[in-house]
Order: structure tokens, then C-alpha cells, then sequence
């Protein structure tokens, strides 16, 4: 069967499902592989279960003529979305970086969607599966995609344009995260710079923050480029204040009153106001839209536990996310700080150097506590509290009985920091 084929049994059945925990009538089954399961041994329970089509790669499973073979599941999916993807002639948006691409996503798919009917990534579909389910959820009625991308080696990114054809791209930055995969700072721009690489080689837009001179020299040759920053850019902006949220005013749009922590969200925020305005979003649309915009998901969540207020930031981190959270930290308005951190991972050779790098850090400032909690933290002499696990540090959390406390609770999703005040 022709990918044609195939898609003309997606028109007719266009919910995909993965997973048969999640099936709902009618849907096509992509017998998916992974490192510690089949897919194709699920097939048939698939169909029974409602799917009306089963995708597979192995024969011996095959059930009746509702069952699809192909030569790779997961390639014939990348290749239902280009597929997909190529019968819209809409602005499709890639979003990329090693620190705040989700709620640069969130933000943005905001923003559009107070004007354009908007298509954008869940949750953090945001991976070689992710996207292709993304991309085949955008329904005719689609205006406008936003598009996440995570990666954590060379060529990811690139394969990802290969079926996403993004005719708009951003690079939030490019951090110390995923060191291990990328080989170094210098793999991680050349990682992430893959998104701008095809832009530039298929005339396309790239948002690009201005002050970042890396990103500047990154996005040389784009055709066409709009820019965003706090001075010489398109869009300029500036903080008003960072606590106990995110406030700042931009060249169209004064005080923008956020829910969000932190004035390492300032970018995130600008780079929102700046993709508004390219699509001629009016200002007093992107400016509610932002407001409006509440974060979940343990991303720089405001939260209050009795007389206690926490900033849980527990999705994930490396070393530039995790240095930008503790300084913020750090200038809060507040008696009594305590900071809660899991370890970083996916930082190869690198790794116990930058958690050595975390805690001088932490060491310059006053709190009341510090917790330091699992992987390399444990492999270092430090004067903090040290605990193997988020079980170990929500026992000890709950011990304290904080009152009028300020935490800051992050580490990486590995670490699952955000059971301490679940």
C-alpha cells in the first residue's frame, strides 16, 4: 500500500492512535516498536477493541484485510504526516531551543489563536512520534501550526523539517542542556541551528531574538528575518517588575501583567508579542491572550501550600535553566527561601562540573534551606542537605512544617521533583 493509499483510509479515519490503553472507535493503530515493547503483538487486540485499521511491520501478526503491512511503522507515520502536511498552504511554525520552547509554544499558540483558527503540539509531543501525531491532528479548518521541537543529538532537528516543512521557525536559545547527545555548546547551536539551516535553504521567516548575538549570527542568510529584543529589533520590550510575577511593556503594548515567574520569561514573553505581530494579531489580543495564559505542567508555577508559596519549575533543567531559576530566586522579596533541587541530567563528561557550578552558585546567596536531591549532587562535597529522591525530600518537606516559606522546587523530569509538594 502507497503512502497515498494510506491516506486516503486516514481521511476516512483520521484519529491515529499509538497506544492501546487509548483507542477509540474508528481509529488507524500504528503498531509502534520501542525499546522495551512491540507494538505489532497489540495489533489485534486493537481491533477488537475498535481501531479500524492496524498498521504493522510484521507479518506474523497480521489479522485480517484491516491490517496494514508496511516496511517500518514509524517511517510510514513521518510519512503520513509530510503527506498531511503538505496538503495545507498555511503557516506552519517550528519552535525550538534548549530552555523555554513549551511556553514560548503555549504563549504563542495563544496569541494566534485569538484571530487564527490554530493547530499546536500537546503537552510534549514534541519527539519523533510527537510530531508526526501533531501534524496529522491539524484539521482542514487550520489557519495557523505551531510546532515544538525537542532534541537532544545532531540531525534530529533536521529530520524533524524534513515531514514538518515549517515555513516560520524560532530558536528560543541554545544552553547547556542535552550536552551529552550534542556533544558540547558548540553541538547544541549546531543542533538546534538545523531549524534555521532549512529556513534559509527553503525561503523561509525566522523570529529571531536580537540580542542574542549567537542567534544573530545563526540566522545569517534567512531570507526573512523579524526580530525581537530590548533594543535595535522589530519588537522591543523591557521587564517592569519580576515578582511576585512577570510584568513588561513592549514598543505596542504597555504593562503586560503575566502569570508567569521569573524575568528569564522575558524572552519567552517578547518572542509571544513578536509572532502576534508579524500575523497582525491586534495589540489588545495579544496583550489579554498573555495575560490570560496561566502555566501548568510544573513550568514556573506559582503555588500556594498553606502559608507557603512554591515555585514549582520541576519539568525539567540543565545548567543555564537551572543558574536563571536560582538567581531569580535569589532576588525575591522574601524572609525565608528554601531551595529544593534535583539533579541534572543528560550532561555527559560535563556533568559533575556543572553541578559543581550549581551549588558555588547556590553558596553565594543566603536561604534558610537547601536541599540538593539524587544523581550527581550525591557525587560531590557540599554543605547541604542531601537526599537520595524526591520520596526522601517530600518526607523531609513535610517534616519542616514550613510556615511563610518561599520554595523554589526544580530538577530534572528524571527526578520527578514535583512529588515533593504533590
Amino acid at each position: 500500500m502507497n503512502i497515498e493509499q494510506l491516506y486516503n483510509i486516514f481521511l476516512q479515519h483520521p484519529a491515529i492512535t499509538t497506544d492501546t490503553r487509548k483507542i477509540t472507535p474508528d481509529s488507524i493503530f500504528f503498531a509502534l516498536k520501542g525499546a522495551s515493547f512491540d507494538g505489532n503483538t497489540f495489533a489485534e487486540h486493537a481491533l477488537k477493541t475498535g481501531a479500524a485499521y492496524a498498521v504493522i511491520d510484521d507479518a506474523t501478526y497480521h489479522v485480517d484485510e484491516r491490517t496494514i503491512l508496511v516496511e517500518d511503522v514509524l517511517t510510514t507515520l513521518q510519512q503520513l504526516a509530510k503527506y498531511h502536511r503538505q496538503q495545507f498552504d498555511i503557516p506552519f511554525i517550528a519552535i525550538t531551543g534548549s530552555n523555554g520552547k513549551t511556553t514560548t509554544k503555549e504563549l504563542a499558540s495563544t496569541v494566534l489563536a485569538t484571530t487564527y483558527k490554530t493547530y499546536t503540539t500537546q503537552g510534549n509531543l514534541n519527539n519523533h512520534i510527537g510530531i508526526p501525531l501533531t501534524i496529522l491532528s491539524v484539521k482542514k479548518d487550520a489557519e495557523m501550526a505551531v510546532i515544538e521541537m525537542g532534541a537532544n543529538h545532531q540531525k534530529e532537528i533536521e529530520g524533524y523539517c524534513t515531514y514538518t516543512l515549517p515555513t516560520h521557525g524560532l530558536i528560543t536559545n541554545a544552553g547547556k542542556a542535552h550536552l551529552e547527545g550534542f556533544g558540547g555548546i558548540e553541538g547544541v547551536k549546531k543542533g538546534k541551528g538545523e531549524l534555521f539551516d532549512y529556513l534559509r535553504a527553503n525561503n523561509g521567516t525566522a523570529f529571531v531574538m536580537w540580542d542574542y548575538d549567537y542567534l544573530r549570527e545563526m540566522s545569517k542568510g534567512i531570507p526573512h528575518l523579524f526580530t525581537y529584543g530590548t533594543t535595535g529589533a522589530d519588537v522591543w520590550g523591557s521587564v517592569v517588575q519580576s515578582e511576585p510575577f512577570l510584568y513588561v511593556t513592549t514598543k505596542n503594548i504597555e504593562r503586560i501583567q503575566t502569570h508567569l515567574v521569573g524575568d528569564y520569561n522575558f524572552p519567552n514573553v517578547l518572542s509571544a508579542v513578536a509572532i502576534g505581530e508579524f500575523f497582525k494579531v491586534p495589540a489588545d489580543k495579544i496583550k489579554s491572550a498573555i495575560e490570560n495564559y496561566v502555566p501548568s505542567n510544573s513550568r514556573s508555577q506559582m503555588m500556594s501550600l498553606g502559608t507557603n508559596h512554591i515555585i514549582l519549575d520541576a519539568y525539567n533543567a540543565n545548567p543555564s535553566s537551572m543558574k536563571a531559576a536560582i538567581e531569580n530566586f535569589a532576588k525575591l522579596n522574601a524572609k525565608d527561601k528554601v531551595l529544593m533541587l534535583g539533579a541534572m541530567a543528560e550532561l555527559g563528561a560535563e556533568s559533575l562540573a556543572e553541578h559543581h557550578s550549581i551549588v558555588n552558585l547556590i553558596e553565594k546567596y543566603s536561604w534558610k534551606d537547601v536541599v540538593l536531591v539524587g544523581g550527581d549532587f550525591l557525587k560531590i562535597k557540599h554543605p547541604f542537605i542531601q537526599l537520595q529522591n524526591a520520596a526522601e525530600a517530600k518526607d523531609w518537606f513535610q517534616q519542616q512544617q514550613f510556615q511563610n516559606t518561599h520554595l523554589l522546587v526544580k530538577g530534572s523530569r528524571s527526578m520527578q521533583m514535583e512529588k515533593v509538594v504533590s
